[in-house]
């Protein structure tokens, strides 16, 4: 006797037999027993979970002159034998509209469902099958027939893409009942290929069953021709190997050792693991999506622990030990660099794709770690923890000298973290110890006696009144506190030329290709009003346009520079990051 195939050997015959599929199977069996079926379904969904199964066991439902109360089929009589198998019936006709999408076929069609079916007690019924290829003069040609149909005809339409329909032929949907099918999980795959199992007399280990059921991605046609393809390799053992050596998968411990080349920053062992893989036969975009897949298990180890991986127990210890080498962060960018790769479509664009991958392992074995700012804050020592709740004690003032000290055992600011940090308007004294102290109020100078200092002088005032040329002001001005000049005024001052013009006169001329009315609105009066906290009086300010051109547009702003100035603003923030992003050479990336 020839072999069947497992998928149609151990198809359905009756709606409590299709898995997953509830929502659609049980409505459809109480309208058949109630006698409220449709006249046109369309039944959407990815492959191999059932669509065809149940517009058939419907069908079955319908003619069989045995069917239950309950609306079940029996499945064993003539007509549902007939039906079941897919073989030539009177009043079920299936038709393939990818190969009959013309208006002519439709014409036919509708030319057909016009005859009244064998018997009184019968329905006839058309399953179109992947019916989003029906051309949209094809769907007109139906609309009338669907609309007004002759008594006890059904149509019923299944398709991978509804949307296409939605796009070419949107009428239909309105004249027609909608059921969505789910891909079947892993869990339910396994479950139903015990069963087949069982029924074979064969044996399969649990794990060699997972992997089969995550091969088919959520549909039991593939995962049932999956188990089939094993099985004649192996002759009735399904084992893990076996499974791996008929799909072609790698192995479960090659993206293990990858994750210790990418940990150990061993870049150049990179080369010699992707050369492994093409001298062993194995297929670089299978890799990839394992590879994919491995990132994903990772980061869910990583978040939730090794028990909320449905893998073997060895691979999710093995899993959890890698885990512990990587931030959550970490692993959030290096599955983000490896989507990508599939996003933009170039393993599909070339025929050899090892450079891609290679690359894109070296770039994950390049991956800097990614550090937060709040953990390096408290590292430096900044941002102490927060007390428990309760009243807040009274925190004692430092003195001046362990306010300019720096902390025994930690290195002195360079320039640039110096010029952050807030400084005294009088000036500095020497203790004993050589530290820099600032000149305390002398006695009886006009100021109250009070235990609390007084509050530290802001450092764009930190020259007030201390005169000066307006040049140097205006230097001061672009160094100091962010936030003095609003509107960008700062941005487009950074890049003119500043000179003296006379006594309380300053020159200033612009970048070229600006002019003065590209200036932002209200800048003459905040520049002034800046420049005078600094010298104490308001200087007169000759604008120079430039020479050339205006340009078409205004200049674009790049990332690095946005990431830059967010970057000044943290500082001004917190002082003790400046000394960090100058001693490790740090970067924002987010």
């Amino acid at each position: 006797m020839s072999h069947t195939a497992l998928a149609r050997k151990y198809r359905p015959r009756r709606f409590a037999e299709v898995a997953t599929q509830e929502h659609v199977s049980e409505t459809l069996r109480r309208a058949v027993s109630a006698d409220r079926t449709g006249h046109a379904y369309l039944f959407c969904g990815p492959r191999g979970v059932g669509k065809t199964t149940l517009a058939r066991v419907l069908a079955m439902a319908l003619n069989c002159p045995a069917r239950t109360v309950e609306g079940e089929p029996c499945g064993t009589c003539e007509s549902c034998s007939l039906i079941w198998s897919g073989r030539t019936s009177l009043d079920v006709v299936e038709i393939d509209a990818a190969s009959n999408r013309g208006v002519d076929d439709a014409r036919s069609l509708r030319e057909r469902a016009m005859y009244a079916p064998s018997d009184e007690h019968r329905f006839k019924v058309y399953i179109v099958d992947e019916a989003h290829m029906l051309t949209r003069e094809a769907w007109n040609a139906l609309l009338k027939i669907l609309e007004e149909p002759p008594p006890r005809v059904m149509f019923i339409f299944a398709t991978t893409e509804p949307q296409r329909i939605q796009q070419s032929a949107s009428p239909i949907l309105s004249r027609c009942q909608r059921f969505d099918f789910r891909r079947l999980g892993v869990a339910d795959i396994v479950a139903r290929l015990e069963q087949v199992i069982g029924s074979e007399g064969a044996r399969a280990s649990g794990e060699a069953l997972r992997i089969i059921a995550r091969k088919a991605d959520g549909g039991m046609r593939d995962a049932l021709s999956l188990l089939d393809q094993v099985l004649a390799l192996t002759g009735g053992e399904v084992a893990p190997g076996s499974v791996r050596e008929v799909l072609g998968l790698v192995e479960e411990e090659r993206f293990l050792e990858l994750f210790d080349i990418i940990h150990g920053r061993r870049h150049r062992d990179v080369f010699a693991f992707v050369e492994a893989l093409v001298d062993e036969g194995y297929d670089l975009v299978e890799f990839y999506h394992g590879l994919v897949e491995s990132l994903r298990l990772l980061l869910r180890v990583r978040l939730d622990g090794e028990e909320s991986v449905d893998a073997g127990s060895e691979y999710r210890a093995a899993l959890e030990a890698r885990a512990r080498h990587f931030e959550a962060a970490d692993l959030v960018r290096m599955l983000a660099m490896a989507a990508d790769l599939e996003s933009q479509g170039s393993l599909k664009r070339v025929s050899q794709p090892r450079v891609l991958i290679e690359l894109l392992l070296l770039r994950l074995s390049h991956l800097e770690h990614t550090v937060l700012i709040e953990d390096l804050i408290e590292g430096l020592g900044g941002a102490p923890a927060r007390p428990a709740a309760g009243p807040k004690p009274t925190p004692a003032r430092p003195s001046p000298a362990s306010r300019a000290k720096p902390p025994a055992g930690r290195p002195a600011a360079t320039r640039k973290t110096a010029s952050r940090h807030r400084v005294s308007s009088t000036p500095p004294t020497a203790d004993s110890s050589g530290a820099a102290v600032s000149d305390p109020q002398p006695a009886g100078a006009g100021h109250a006696s009070s235990t609390v200092a007084p509050p530290a002088p802001d450092p764009v005032s930190s020259s007030a009144n201390a005169g000066g040329d307006p040049a140097s002001a205006f230097e001061r001005v672009l160094a100091g506190r962010r936030g003095m000049l609003r509107g960008g005024l700062a941005t487009v001052l950074k890049g003119a030329r500043v000179q003296n013009a006379g006594e309380r006169r300053l020159r200033v001329t612009l970048p070229h290709g600006m002019t003065h009315e590209d200036l932002p609105p209200n800048s003459v009066p905040s520049l002034k009003k800046a420049l005078a906290d600094h010298l104490g009086y308001a200087p007169e300010i000759d604008f120079d346009e430039g020479r050339e051109e205006r340009p078409s547009a205004p200049r674009a702003v790049s990332p690095q520079q946005v990431r830059q100035e967010r970057l000044e603003e943290l500082v001004e923030r917190e002082p003790l990051l400046a000394r960090a992003v100058e001693e490790l050479a740090l970067e924002l990336v987010d």
